[in-house]
């Protein structure tokens, strides 16, 4: 069994460091990190600045079908990109219905889809509460989710708790930016602003999360014996 990853850049693989124009301080999404937290091959399939649109357009989602075989899993996050195209991929409408064909697609071929909404941006506000950065599109990526009986991975949930969790300051070694200024490195003020993009620590922390959410969905330790009679009661 094979894990696929469809997404945009908040998934896909390391850019070594041409963003930050530091070698030690690299871009990379989630997906660059998960293969070593699981026991089973993963490929990542996403790329930086993809929309539900341009991913099938640009052939990606016709190559990833190709390499499917029975009993595969496909990991589906976008939504950072299609926010910027309303018009076309609305989440109630384009975004959903591109989302809902991905679905489809990929159990004709024999494999299992999985939905994951998008993971949040880290903009707090001057009094350190984090903004809401993604609207509808989290809800609508729920929704389809229990429309298609298709597990969903809540990624918004999980890195809003993440960043409120750490707080402002400690929160920013997740990012480019923040693992660079902790490093004495010299930041620009693109590097500055981007609070989308992940470092490996950033990565690694939401991978961790993905792994063990595919793990719940697989049921893998569902058989396990239950330890709460063994542990000594306060």
């Amino acid at each position: 069994m094979t894990i696929h990853l469809a997404g945009d850049s908040t998934v896909a693989p390391t850019d070594e460091g041409r963003t930050s124009g530091h070698a030690e301080i690299p871009l990379l999404g989630w997906g660059d990190e998960l293969a070593a937290l699981l026991d089973v091959p993963v490929r990542n399939h996403a790329i930086g600045g993809a929309t539900t649109a341009s991913f099938r357009a640009e052939g990606r989602w016709d190559a990833l079908l190709a390499e499917l075989r029975p009993g595969d899993t496909v990991v589906i996050q976008f939504g950072h990109n299609d926010q910027k195209e309303p018009d076309e991929l609305a989440a109630e409408g384009g975004y959903s219905e591109r989302l809902a064909r991905f679905v489809g697609e990929a159990r004709a071929n024999g494999a299992r889809p999985v939905l994951a909404t998008s993971v949040e941006r880290r903009l707090f506000d001057d009094a350190g509460g984090l903004r809401w950065s993604h609207g509808p599109y989290p809800a609508a990526v729920r929704a389809l989710g229990h429309e298609l009986d298709v597990p969903v991975l809540e990624l918004t949930a999980f890195t809003r708790w993440l960043y409120t969790w750490l707080g402002p300051e400690a929160s920013a070694a997740l990012f480019p930016h923040g693992a660079a200024v902790a490093a004495g490195l010299v930041v620009d003020d693109a590097l500055a602003k981007d609070n989308t993009h992940y470092t490996t620590a950033g990565a690694r922390a939401v991978a961790r999360y993905v792994a063990e959410a595919l793990a719940s969905v697989d049921g893998a330790h569902d058989g396990e014996a239950p330890l709460g009679a063994w542990v000594v009661q306060p």
